[in-house]
């Protein structure tokens, strides 16, 4: 089968979902051609099975912005007459499913049909997707799709609520590689970041309002009042130089650490004793699953898809948003106990493993096969 997946190439969940589900195929023996206008992050290798294409945007002094969508449109058709592509799989509805639904469009006049994929992950519909400008395109793109998934039957609801989606959306979970995301033998790295045995506390994000970490410091405050603890901040965005600044106002300077992006985020994961998720919004909760697969056990809100990851008190516990007070309680109880904490890190694992990547593959490549043997370009 050949496989094209469109996704933006940053460290957003999308793109890593999108990259490791293309990885996953082309194990599996398909040949996957990614489209985007950068190389995504997270695609370290190529084999004989990963092709990779660029997008390519002209600036002309006519445009104020440059026609980024108009160009991943003229790309599609490009790659998949060349490739003669089977199935297009684009991840986050702006801009890409309404390219692929144009690229459709433009093939169907030359006799070329290609079954589109478009797969929901969040923002695109909780937040960049609210905006009543897009829900025109938004809604049309995501009829003229052969199929539609999405990453939660939470965001699945919130689709529906606000969009005029007439068909029906298949949710498919976002999955894990326990190749990759799983406990490691790292008591050397813990030691020099905890050399007094202090407990880790660890969030990762991209730094964004919606993500709370003024949360995660306030929380962490609170509970180095009560037990020998340290912050590990992964990520960076628009948020860092404000939380920075608090760190300074509340005086936590020197236990807490800012380790910006890290392509290896498993390494600092395994070594965590408990992840913090205060997010206002979450489709899913992918940054928790890969620290539930290291061991992590997860302090969260109750947002959007979280509460379908994280289960309260069996892998954490799940509080309102914005409750600081709980959640510093809850990850006090966690933490103050050993055995307690054991348990609550193999209820992390033995959660994530549910989620595993080779169970949730065969699940896409299932819906390929159904829009291939359809045998035109919608239903």
């Amino acid at each position: 089968m050949k496989i094209g997946i469109v996704c933006y190439p940053t460290y957003g969940g999308s793109g890593v979902v999108a990259t490791e589900l293309g990885k996953a195929l082309s194990m599996r023996g398909h040949q996957v051609h990614f489209i985007s206008y950068k190389q995504p992050a997270r695609l370290d290798f190529f084999t004989g099975n990963i092709f990779f294409h660029e997008v390519y945007v002209s600036h002309y002094p006519l445009f104020d912005f440059p026609p980024y969508e108009t160009a991943l449109t003229s790309r599609l058709v490009d790659v998949v007459k060349f490739e003669k592509l089977d199935v297009l799989h684009v991840h986050y509805a702006i801009p890409h499913a309404s390219a692929a639904v144009m690229a459709k469009q433009i093939l169907a006049a030359e006799g070329i049909h290609i079954p589109i994929v478009t797969t929901l992950h969040g923002t695109d519909i909780t937040l960049v997707g609210k905006d009543k400008s897009f829900e025109p395109v938004v809604s049309y793109s995501l009829n003229q799709s052969t199929r539609v998934t999405a990453v939660s039957d939470s965001l699945k609801r919130d689709t529906y609520e606000h969009f005029r989606v007439t068909r029906a959306i298949e949710v498919i979970p976002n999955f894990i590689d326990f190749d990759r995301f799983s406990k490691q033998a790292k008591e050397h790295f813990k030691k020099a970041v905890a050399p007094a045995g202090e407990k880790l506390l660890i969030h990762t994000s991209n730094f964004r309002k919606v993500k709370r970490v003024e949360d995660v410091v306030k929380v962490f405050g609170k509970v180095r009042e009560a037990i020998n603890a340290k912050l590990l901040l992964v990520g960076d965005g628009p948020e860092r130089q404000n939380i920075e600044q608090l760190c300074r106002d509340l005086n936590l300077c020197d236990g807490i650490s800012f380790l910006g992006k890290q392509d290896a985020v498993e390494e600092v994961l395994s070594i965590g004793d408990l992840f913090l998720m205060p997010s206002e919004t979450e489709s899913f909760g992918l940054a928790a699953l890969e620290a539930m697969a290291c061991e992590v056990p997860v302090v969260s809100s109750n947002a959007g898809g979280i509460p379908e990851l994280n289960v309260d008190g069996v892998t954490g516990f799940l509080c309102n948003v914005g409750d600081v007070e709980t959640m510093a309680s809850k990850a006090i109880y966690i933490l103050s106990d050993e055995d307690r904490l054991k348990t609550f890190k193999q209820n992390a694992r033995n959660r994530a493993n549910e989620f595993h990547i080779s169970a949730i593959v065969p699940k896409y490549e299932a819906l390929y096969n159904e829009v291939i043997q359809l045998g035109h370009p919608s239903i």
